[in-house]
């Protein structure tokens, strides 16, 4: 049997303590489903940052290459500003692993509070949200466009002082972040949409328009449609039940992507994948949260986010049978409504939710 090697990069703030019990309940799920994998767990974080000067050491991308996939807590630091954190370590390792496909899943799950309402069409009584009315996920592209470091500034500190970002769309870039998104829909509900903001962004976002022309040509069995990135914001919101799968850009896709998981019900709820899918390079697995430094160290952070985005891992790495039993597992303790973490009206703590997944795979 072939061990895959998963390098843990816990980070900072809450990341250490979600990601341990991610590989808690992985590591339960394996023993009972079948299969193994290896832990190596790497200190790089921002405190790290502070003793060394760097995010990681000066053979961190050698070192991760020797894994088959990173596991990530979070990364951002009180203490160190966000542009050293995010472009020392996470933001380039998407493009230095070419995982330019960013899954993120947003799933209504039995027993979570909606924030969003239905209406009786009858009597006009409020109604709430039923279980799976949200289903949807966003392939977003994770190597280019808006994030991409293209820029610079001049005159640092006079009153003329100058800042130039640049966004970098390429045909190559928007045409396989978009044909996933496709093969993806034929085994869902056959529906894409392209979120795009051409009217304003004349020369990036109108060849995304094109190359999405012209893929949805090739796929005749999709439903393929289009939305302004200020209309899908507000069609997340008044009619999440219309979206299926949906591509963005890199920007889009990350603003729209913590609107769908606070509509169905949590940050703490939000799983993602960085994927190479020719897998070439390792593929990145985090929960969407970020580091919460003002719940670090308290033990209230809610791990369900970092066992759904393990499971999306075990996936990945074909332990199937071991990821279903994960999300499984997330369901029923969601639907049975007892020790839920805070952010979900419960009480348990992360080690208590940990354990109560844990168990029940």
């Amino acid at each position: 049997m072939t061990v895959s090697r998963i390098a843990v990069i816990g980070g900072d703030g809450i990341g250490p303590e979600v990601i341990e019990q991610a590989i808690r309940v992985s590591d339960a799920a394996l023993r009972k489903h079948g299969g193994r994998v290896d832990w190596n767990r790497l200190p790089w974080s921002g405190e790290w940052y502070k003793k060394t000067g760097m995010m990681m050491p000066a053979d961190g991308w050698e070192i991760l290459k020797g894994h088959d996939c990173v596991l990530l807590g979070a990364i951002g630091h009180p203490d160190v500003p966000d542009h050293i954190t995010l472009h020392g370590l996470l933001l380039p390792m998407r493009r230095k692993f070419d995982q330019y496909l960013n899954y993120r899943p947003a799933y209504l799950y039995a027993g979570v509070p909606c924030p969003l309402c239905d209406h009786d069409p009858v009597t006009g009584a409020v109604l709430a949200k039923k279980p799976g009315a949200i289903d949807m996920v966003v392939y977003r592209e994770n190597t280019e466009g808006e994030y991409a470091p293209i820029g610079g500034r001049l005159y640092q500190g006079m009153p003329h002082e100058l800042a130039v970002q640049a966004n970098v769309f390429t045909r190559r870039g928007c045409d396989r972040i978009m044909r996933a998104a496709f093969e993806a829909a034929r085994k869902r509900r056959k529906k894409v949409t392209s979120i795009t903001k051409s009217n304003a962004q004349q020369f990036g976002m109108v060849l995304w328009d094109e190359v999405f022309a012209d893929v949805s040509k090739e796929y005749p069995d999709i439903q393929a449609g289009s939305l302004l990135v200020d209309a899908a914001a507000m069609d997340f919101v008044r009619r999440p039940e219309s979206f299926d799968v949906v591509v963005a850009s890199n920007l889009f896709g990350d603003i729209l992507t913590d609107l769908s998981a606070i509509i169905t019900g949590s940050m703490g709820m939000a799983a993602s994948a960085n994927i190479n899918p020719e897998r070439i390079f390792p593929s990145m697995f985090e929960p969407v949260h970020g580091s919460a430094p003002d719940i670090a160290g308290k033990g209230i952070a809610n791990p369900l986010a970092a066992i759904l985005s393990a499971g999306l891992m075990l996936d990945f790495l074909g332990h199937v049978a071991a990821a279903d039993a994960m999300r499984e597992a997330v369901a029923k303790l969601l639907k049975g409504g007892k020790g839920l973490p805070p952010d979900l009206g419960g009480t348990a703590k992360t080690e208590e939710v940990g354990a109560a997944v844990a168990a029940i795979v």
